[in-house]
């Protein structure tokens, strides 16, 4: 299935039916009087939230419009609705005003249904206008036009957790090896170019891990794969910031993606935070120990170190991962340290 996480589309609601205009006609009544019907009315937008987490649907038709109502008819006869046009979205969408700022709705539960636009309003038939005065009203009111709006479709995907680093830090192979997700896997940069998803099982618990696709300095304001992706992590508890450790300067890629991440919105550098060093089964010892040391320094917390190939202290990092998502599923258990989580020790490398 391929992978669209924006979209803008045309809504248009029905117009409600027009009234009638009718007499009433039947032997021995010579002044039977008026008996039109009113217009139906038109059908409505709605949306709905179903479990997906792709926008593809929308992206080779872009028109919707519900059906109009139906006009009315003698003997009093109220014209039928129109068909209402329900429109299914992934969970996680967001759907925004024209302007691609304003947020309209949220839509976070699976099955949740709402009137995005509203029907016209049926037109009314003679039979309203009777008066005293006026015994045989030869008017009837059209039917209210539908609504009608440009949408802007913005999916921001619900995981757990959010994988970040810079292209080729190993984050695909992390994902392989922590999930049953299978990401393309490549000895260079931008190999993923779509978030991928993944669950992941550890001491008979689970959580959803999203891999987002490479960023790189200037990312916030759309460079490279740009910001686009930047918004998948902002409904994660934690975020899982994983550096290569074969790269000279670790510090400088560390500080990169965080300037980024606070650049895009200062909310997500508030979010708790577990640094891996990658690739530590290609560094000796003391180069595991060295690139420790410099990050520990900057960031006064425990790194970890890990390989994805592998798989040495992998579930590790997941278990410390865990922690954090625990804590926000249950805000009102007392925080505690799990055992498992903290440092692992370099081991001793080629």
């Amino acid at each position: 299935m391929r992978f669209l996480d924006e979209a803008k589309i045309f809504l248009k609601s029905g117009d409600g039916g027009p009234g009638c205009i009718s007499f009433r006609r039947e032997k021995f009544v010579e002044f039977g009087g008026p008996d039109g019907g009113d217009g139906g009315r038109g059908g409505d937008i709605l949306i709905e939230v179903v479990d997906e987490n792709t926008l593809i649907d929308y992206r080779y038709q872009q028109h919707f419009k519900a059906g109009r109502g139906h006009h009315g008819m003698g003997r009093n006869k109220t014209g039928s609705s129109g068909k209402s046009l329900t429109l299914k979205v992934p969970v996680g969408t967001q759907i925004l005003y024209d302007d691609r700022k304003t947020v309209m709705l949220d839509l976070t539960q699976v099955g949740e249904t709402h009137i995005l636009l509203k029907g016209g309003q049926g037109g009314r038939g003679n039979v309203h206008f009777k008066s005293s005065t006026n015994q045989a009203p030869r008017r009837a009111d059209t039917g209210m036009p539908g609504e009608e709006m440009w949408v802007w479709l913005r999916l921001k995907l619900i995981a757990d957790a959010g994988l970040v680093g810079l292209p080729n830090a190993g984050k695909s192979t992390f994902l392989s090896a922590s999930t049953r997700a299978k990401p393309k896997i490549a000895d260079y940069p931008f190999t993923t170019l779509i978030p991928q998803l993944g669950v992941v099982y550890v001491d008979n618990k689970e959580f959803v891990l999203a891999d987002i696709p490479g960023l790189i300095a200037g990312a916030h304001e759309g460079v490279g794969l740009g910001h686009r992706f930047l918004g998948h992590v902002e409904r994660c508890n934690v975020l899982f910031h994983l550096i290569d450790g074969t790269q000279e300067n670790v510090v400088e890629a560390y500080e990169t993606i965080r300037h980024e991440l606070e650049a895009y919105d200062t909310t997500l550098a508030q979010k708790p935070e577990v640094i891996g060093l990658n690739k530590c089964d290609a560094l000796s010892r003391k180069e595991a120990h060295e690139k420790v040391s410099a990050l520990e320094k900057i960031v006064k917390q425990p790194i970890f170190l890990l390989s994805g190939v592998t798989g040495e202290g992998v579930t590790e990092v997941l278990r410390a991962l865990h922690v954090p998502i625990q804590n926000a599923r249950n805000p009102s258990a007392s925080e505690r340290k799990d055992e498992n989580t903290g440092w692992s020790e370099p081991w001793n490398g080629p």
